[in-house]
């Protein structure tokens, strides 16, 4: 039982949170509807679940799915939609991938070799491991992928350079490869999901088409560049540490499993190929890594033996993931997304000419919808409106639908964005340290980066 002197700021806010569902069940307002009502209860308190931490992110899934189907909300196939998704595949080849790297002793060995570039010292080992997961962005067009490669050869490091298991040092690895992998592709038009949701929806929707160098030119400086700087900053300082003496387990982690390394290595290296290659053969990254996957537990050929198998999937992740997918898509279906962006449309300081309030606002509502509907489906929700948006604003349509890049790539939470979650639990460190960073680095790009990123817009013409 919690005592009140147990009670925190996070028991607090969820409480508020449940409040305010409870209110909206009770009084349905008629904007809303008494099913619009519900689900958006429902929605509150999900989302304040898995903000606040307080219970485990699958239990908060578990509830999401229950309660939307009970109260018959939506049909099970748009609920459980989130486990035929292309991402929940792609976290479980991820996952065999990552065995694959750790059970042969690859990760050590890969380690060592770069070992002697980064890890003079700790600020050279963050910023080298930052500069690294930046330069995969360019190759590689999963943040899964990228998690799956980078994260085992920085625990490797991790050992090499004495930092245990929840120590800083191993933190502030974890930390800066779960960002890097993720965040500076949002400046890549093809390098993650919530990009090509939104080129998919202009294109649709609007016929609109990106240009890839317009796209990097006009995101990457900023978003790529100067957020992966501040990010190295703030994990220098969250996080510090020193390089110390290497850990007992360093030696014999490299000496294992040689004999399977070089099938590791050719699969790896077909998968990456493949991966890089997705233009030219329009095969999805998901389906690419589940059959490296295939071939890695595969008796005869593959390294990963069945008990390897069942200790490297977190059933617990997948039905986090499943969940926030599912988020999406009940917000998507009920019709909540439309009028949260109505609503954002009808208070927010939209009018021609006002170029300092539009951006702002427009980047406001882009990282709002993302915090309610989770990054992936924001665009969904936004590219719809763009048109009116841009009669609002007077601005043309693509510099509208920029800025929702501008917005969604802020995230404030990890469970916005599912490759954030999923390279926390390759690294084996709790969720919770990852939020000690994405929220002061969510501040810091709305205080700071946004209007620099406005002067940068104005300076290249957009507005």
């Amino acid at each position: 039982m919690i005592t009140l002197g147990q009670l925190t700021l996070r028991h607090f806010i969820l409480a508020a949170v449940i409040l305010i569902a409870a209110t909206l069940v009770f009084l349905s307002p008629a904007e809303f509807g008494r099913s619009g009502s519900l689900t958006l209860a429902i929605v509150l308190v999900t989302l304040g679940l898995w903000a606040t931490a307080l219970v485990p992110g699958y239990f908060a899934s578990l509830l999401l799915f229950a309660s939307v189907l009970i109260a018959g909300l939506q049909p099970a196939p748009l609920v459980f939609s989130g486990f035929a998704s292309a991402a929940v595949w792609l976290i479980i080849s991820g996952f065999v991938i990552g065995a694959a790297i750790n059970a042969t002793g690859l990760d050590s060995r890969l380690a060592g070799i770069i070992a002697p570039l980064l890890t003079r010292s700790y600020p050279r080992l963050i910023g080298g491991l930052m500069v690294a997961s930046m330069l995969l962005g360019f190759l590689m067009p999963s943040s899964v992928g990228r998690a799956v490669v980078m994260v085992p050869i920085g625990m490797a490091l991790a050992d090499r350079c004495g930092f245990a298991k929840g120590s800083n040092g191993r933190i502030g690895i974890a930390a800066i490869l779960a960002i890097g992998c993720n965040m500076p592709s949002f400046a890549i038009l093809p390098s993650n999901i919530p990009n090509m949701v939104l080129a998919g929806s202009a294109e649709t929707i609007l016929g609109v088409h990106f240009g890839y160098t317009d796209y990097l030119f006009l995101h990457y400086p900023v978003l790529g560049i100067l957020k992966s700087a501040v990010t190295v900053a703030l994990v220098l300082a969250l996080f510090p540490a020193k390089v110390g003496e290497p850990l007992g387990t360093t030696a014999s982690a490299a000496a294992t499993g040689k004999s399977g390394q070089g099938k590791v290595i050719a699969i790896l290296l077909l998968t990456l190929v493949l991966w890089m290659t997705d233009s030219l053969h329009g095969i999805n990254a998901a389906w690419v890594g589940l059959g490296a996957a295939v071939l890695l537990l595969s008796p005869g050929i593959g390294v990963v033996s069945p008990p390897a198998f069942k200790q490297s999937i977190d059933f617990g992740l997948l039905l986090f993931v499943a969940g926030a997918l599912a988020l999406g898509a009940v917000v998507g279906a009920s019709g909540l997304g439309g009028k949260l962006g109505a609503f954002l449309t009808s208070v927010l300081p939209l009018a021609p000419g006002h170029h300092a309030a539009n951006f702002f606002s427009l980047t406001f509502m882009s990282f709002f919808t993302g915090m309610f509907t989770t990054v992936p489906s924001a665009p969904a929700v936004l590219t719809p409106m763009a048109g009116d948006l841009a009669a609002l604003t007077g601005y043309g349509v693509m510099t509208v639908l920029m800025t929702q890049v501008v917005g969604f790539s802020t995230v404030l939470f990890p469970y916005q964005v599912g490759p954030l979650v999923v390279a926390m639990q390759l690294s084996g460190e709790k969720l919770d340290h990852l939020v000690k960073v994405t929220v002061p680095l969510a501040l810091i790009t709305l205080v700071v980066l946004v209007p620099i990123d406005f002067l940068w817009w104005k300076l290249l013409g957009w507005l």
